[in-house]
């Protein structure tokens, strides 16, 4: 069957709710459900009917990503969901598909989304872009290194959360530009981060806060939650989880996570999502310690190839000509050629041979600057038809620091 696809409007977010919390299993409380939908553009959703019935939906979040050398308009994708009753019938498809077209049509170069099962979302040319780690600290292994950087002029200062919001956000704003993948928060994104309902804090208590700062003001902070405990013995045995922590400089840095480590009454810090080249790898005198464990985070879709490699930097100098594959979005399909080096890039279309034939999937993986150009070709993924061109791509390609949004959305 061919089903209708539109956006809806305010009155039908009750139907477009219950699609999303069927297909994730998943009741969201009073608080979450209405943070939702002040985020929602519901300009930007689409619904699928079956008859009168709202059978599969997702939306777009109109993001400021930044991408190796600047910033872009990205179309954040989420909320994509069908209803069990309506699976294998081509209704993500035709969703995903007319998506695609609208985040175009939008004059956006790129889609970013997070994949809540990666098998899906490679059909429908993303790429997985961005690698997440998690840490499961033991207080006793979390000496850092003799030389670790310091400033006798920073100060730490506790604080609720919530009463230097704006403090967070100004830290916040000066770091977003410096990671590929990370992106501006609106105020529902920060209402997020800072919530602190009962329904958020999954047994670890309140939301905390804690501030590195001189006399000019906060150059750093982190959020987190404790979830107290003894063992058998009496022994304090609790657990940090830490949320955020950023900061604007290294002394911050290093300050922020010693207070974090030190903290009274825990015996571990537990983060669920840090960049993959995180410079505590470095600080820490042993990095086994860490117990580091590493997944998908950021995905990513070129949705007009020309205009997203033309719009992000280069790490080397690089001249190619790049065969794309997209059955999904057929006018990104052709030839290519990139002309790059460290002052920009220019992209435009050739019928000269290529020197390499890739699917888009693989050309979005590396977008962002860590991507996964040789392990596609050793894989056999893509075809090089001139030695050394993927190389030279892979190169040129790279970006550090590594990608990270740090955020889910």
């Amino acid at each position: 069957m061919t089903y209708p696809i539109r956006p809806i409007v305010e009155t039908e977010w009750p139907a477009f709710s219950r699609v999303l919390e069927e297909a994730f299993s998943w009741t969201p409380g009073p608080a979450q459900a209405e943070r939702f939908k002040a985020e929602t553009e519901f300009d930007r959703t689409l619904a699928v009917l079956d008859g009168d019935e709202i059978v599969g939906v997702t939306t777009v979040l109109s993001l400021t990503m930044t991408v190796p050398g600047g910033q872009l308009p990205v179309g954040g994708v989420t909320s994509v969901s069908v209803l069990p009753s309506h699976r294998r019938r081509g209704v993500l498809s035709a969703l995903m598909r007319r998506q695609l077209s609208d985040i175009r049509e939008r004059g956006e170069p790129v889609a970013a989304l997070y994949a809540s099962e990666t098998p899906i979302y490679g059909r429908y040319g993303y790429g997985r872009a961005a690698t997440k780690t998690s840490f499961r600290i033991d207080k006793a292994g979390s000496a850092f290194v003799g030389d670790a950087p310091a400033d006798p002029a920073l100060r730490l200062r506790v604080a609720r959360p919530a009463e230097v919001r704006a403090e967070l956000e100004k830290v916040f704003a000066t770091v977003v530009t410096r990671r590929p993948g990370r992106y501006e928060r609106n105020s529902v994104s920060w209402d997020a981060v800072l919530a602190d309902e009962e329904a958020v804090q999954n047994g670890s208590g309140n939301l905390r806060s804690i501030l590195a700062e001189d006399d000019d003001g906060v150059r750093g902070y982190a959020l987190f939650r404790v979830r107290s405990s003894s063992d058998d013995d009496g022994l304090p045995n609790g657990e940090l989880r830490l949320n955020e922590l950023e900061a604007a400089d290294p002394a911050a840095y290093a300050l922020l996570w010693r207070a974090v480590l030190d903290r009274d009454l825990v015996s571990r810090v537990s983060v669920y999502s840090r960049p993959s080249d995180d410079p505590l790898f470095a600080l820490i005198a042993d990095p086994r310690h860490l117990r580091p464990s590493s997944s998908d985070e950021l995905w990513v879709r070129l949705v007009d190839v020309e205009r997203a490699l033309a719009a992000r930097a280069y790490s080397a100098p690089v001249d190619v000509v790049i065969e794309v594959e997209d059955d999904v979005c057929p006018w990104n399909a052709g030839r290519l050629r990139l002309t790059a080096d460290l002052t920009g890039a220019t992209v435009k279309s050739v019928e000269d041979e290529p020197d390499v034939r890739l699917p888009v999937a693989v050309l979005g993986s590396a977008y962002m600057g860590e991507g996964l150009l040789l392990e596609s070709l050793q894989a056999g993924l893509l075809r090089e038809h001139s030695p050394g061109a993927v190389r030279a791509l892979a190169t040129a390609m790279s970006w550090s620091p590594k990608p990270w949004a740090g955020l889910t959305f």
